[in-house]
């Protein structure tokens, strides 16, 4: 076959696997495409991919033509940096408020949601626009949702003089006092079938590089330094809060995220979580 169409998100919550797939050979035989979230979301969606990171409610909405891939995750237990919400009042003020969401995303709109629903009792209008740490709220919103490098930017620079910050992760786990599955890695059904061995190569590049990349985090943080606007101090830290195992504990969280967006009508229906079979 030709080579496996493989979707990467080129946040530094996976800049361990952004190393070692551009600068360390893992990538090697692999046709990888880059992007934000609601890119590779719709390629993977649209057959344009084979496999990619995703955000997490993708996979609940497309369940019956996915597979997850196993050890493999973004999240975190409790405060994330990167997404981040930004309003002009406190959290418990917001009501019926207009709230703009990052287009650059999906699971960070369910969570959000989800938070001021359950957690505040809130019923914002929310809209999808694009947003710049510059100007983080925009003058007919009270709030606006950031997420990845821009959310990680608007954390490292607070205007407490203006503006409220909420860490979405922080109250993810207020609410539920359970760690947040932001992203998993899928790949189509037809896929995994009829091309096991190509699974499994991508399996493979992705979970050794994640490892490899992580033991040489000095080495993957030095290689995009100059081109971020973060501290060495600052992309360490972050790299120590993010986590990417997936276990049977991680997997019932997700369960709760799903059963909390399904309520409040997010996705259809609740979805199997199903992993693709590979050697490990």
């Amino acid at each position: 076959m030709e080579k496996p169409r493989l979707g990467h998100i080129h946040f530094l919550n996976v800049l361990p696997i952004t190393y070692s797939l551009t600068q360390c050979g893992y990538g090697e035989g692999i046709d990888i495409k880059g992007g934000v979230p609601s890119v590779m979301n719709n390629d993977l969606i649209n057959n344009r991919l084979d496999a990619s990171e995703v955000s997490s409610i993708v996979y609940a909405k497309n369940f019956d033509n996915l597979l997850i891939l196993p050890d493999l995750c973004v999240r975190a237990d409790g405060p994330v940096r990167s997404i981040i919400l930004v309003s002009k009042k406190p959290i418990e003020d917001i009501n019926q408020d207009r709230i703009a969401l990052t287009a650059q995303s999906a699971t960070s709109h369910a969570l959000v949601k989800i938070v001021l629903n359950k957690s505040y009792d809130a019923a914002p209008e929310y809209c999808v626009r694009h947003l710049s740490p510059d100007k983080p709220v925009p003058d007919d919103c009270t709030a606006a949702l950031f997420i990845g490098d821009d959310a990680l930017d608007v954390y490292h620079h607070k205007d407490k003089a203006r503006f409220h910050y909420y860490d979405m992760g922080v109250e993810w786990k207020k609410l539920t006092g359970r760690c947040m599955v932001y992203a998993v890695w899928a790949v189509h059904k037809d896929f995994a079938k009829d091309h096991p061995e190509a699974l499994q190569l991508l399996y493979d590049r992705l979970y050794k590089g994640l490892r490899h990349g992580y033991a040489h985090k000095i080495d993957a943080i030095n290689s995009i330094l100059e081109d971020k606007p973060f501290s060495f101090q600052q992309l360490d830290e972050y790299l120590e809060v993010i986590k990417w195992n997936l276990t049977e504990e991680y997997l019932d969280n997700l369960m709760v995220f799903y059963k909390y967006a399904h309520e409040l009508g997010l996705i259809p229906r609740l979805p199997k979580l199903k992993l693709a079979e590979v050697e490990r």
